[in-house]
């Protein structure tokens, strides 16, 4: 079967074509990706219009593009999956609209799969993909989630943030120091020219027994730094400051991965989404995993970010799983706001 999967949830256009062929672990034939990264950058942040629109106009040539290097006409495609939700209301009716648009002229079934799963189902792609069960890390955007993952739908969540995420930390913080756009990657940037034990930032709910985040009360603490500082603080200070903070939040992550592994019992560790992409939290990870015997995974680094690799996957893994509700009458929804955990077998 192959199927052709629709990422459009906020500020990246993603169309990819993955295939399978029984119980055999699907294979990736072809991607194709837009960032609007350059665009947003000017306003410091995502515009939810301009998102939209940008979708609207690359969605279809990276179809070509994917379909082109997949060598397969759109009559080879068996399924379409959309991004149904989380996400940018406007930018996710794009891609449902153009899913179910092309199912309806192909007389296809569409599939609306969710963002986070496609995130945590993105190692499977990878050339040492893990097996059921898990711990999953999903540190995307605006989430900053541990779940036990048992199998395909089989979710159960351990614990989230109860206000910033860890992604939105990096970005507040970056955005504080005068950095550009996204500011995750520019701080992790900085950071590598600054000592992490130059200032003494909180680290919330590390010592709580349970394994939920905060993140807010940090991104205060590095604004009430900036000022102590005054209007004009050298170079190495802005770079120890960044260094700090990212040493801050992935001491967190560390530790309530380490936990959550400890509490369930199990030996086997997830990251997925952005931030998973950060050089620092995969050495921290690797070592404390190392130290405990417990093996990690991740996306490949070219799948971290949005992309429509990663829907393709879970629609294919829900398929094999029996637990896809896949609809043929071409109407479409999304959800802006969609709870993982609602996800289930069905």
């Amino acid at each position: 079967m192959n199927i052709l999967g629709i990422e459009s949830s906020c500020d990246e256009t993603g169309v990819a074509i993955v295939s399978f062929n029984g119980d055999e672990a699907p294979r990736l034939l072809g991607q194709a990706l837009h960032s609007q990264v350059q665009m947003h950058e000017a306003y410091g942040g995502v515009v939810p219009e301009l998102a939209s629109r940008d979708h609207v106009r690359r969605v279809l040539p990276l179809a070509q593009a994917a379909l082109a290097e997949s060598e397969l006409g759109l009559q080879d495609i068996h399924l379409i999956a959309f991004t149904r939700g989380p996400g940018l209301a406007g930018a996710l009716l794009v891609g449902a609209g153009v899913a179910c648009g092309l199912a309806a002229a192909l007389s296809r079934p569409t599939l609306g799969v969710h963002h986070l799963e496609g995130h945590l189902l993105s190692p499977f792609l990878s050339a040492d993909p893990p097996r059921f069960p898990f711990v999953a890390l999903l540190v995307s955007g605006g989430h900053t989630q541990l779940m036990r993952v048992d199998g395909v739908g089989r979710y159960e969540l351990l614990g989230e943030t109860i206000d910033d995420a860890a992604g939105e930390a990096f970005d507040k913080s970056a955005k504080l120091l005068g950095l550009g756009y996204p500011g995750g990657p520019a701080l992790a940037r900085l950071a590598e020219a600054g000592r992490p034990d130059a200032f003494e930032l909180p680290r919330p709910l590390l010592h709580q027994p349970n394994l939920d985040f905060s993140f807010a009360g940090l991104k205060t603490a590095v604004m009430t730094t900036l000022r102590r500082l005054g209007p004009d603080p050298t170079d190495q200070q802005r770079a120890d400051l960044a260094a700090s903070t990212q040493a801050a939040i992935v001491e967190v992550l560390v530790r309530k991965s380490m936990r959550a592994l400890r509490d369930s019992g199990l030996r086997r560790l997830v990251v997925a989404g952005g931030v998973g992409a950060n050089a620092w939290l995969r050495r921290d990870l690797g070592e404390a995993c190392a130290r405990r015997g417990v093996q990690v995974h991740y996306p490949e680094l070219a799948l971290c970010t949005d992309n429509g690799a990663m829907i393709a996957l879970a629609a294919a893994m829900r398929c094999q799983a029996g637990v896809a509700s896949l609809s043929h009458d071409h109407r479409f929804a999304v959800r802006p706001r969609w709870n993982l955990a609602e996800v289930g077998q069905a």
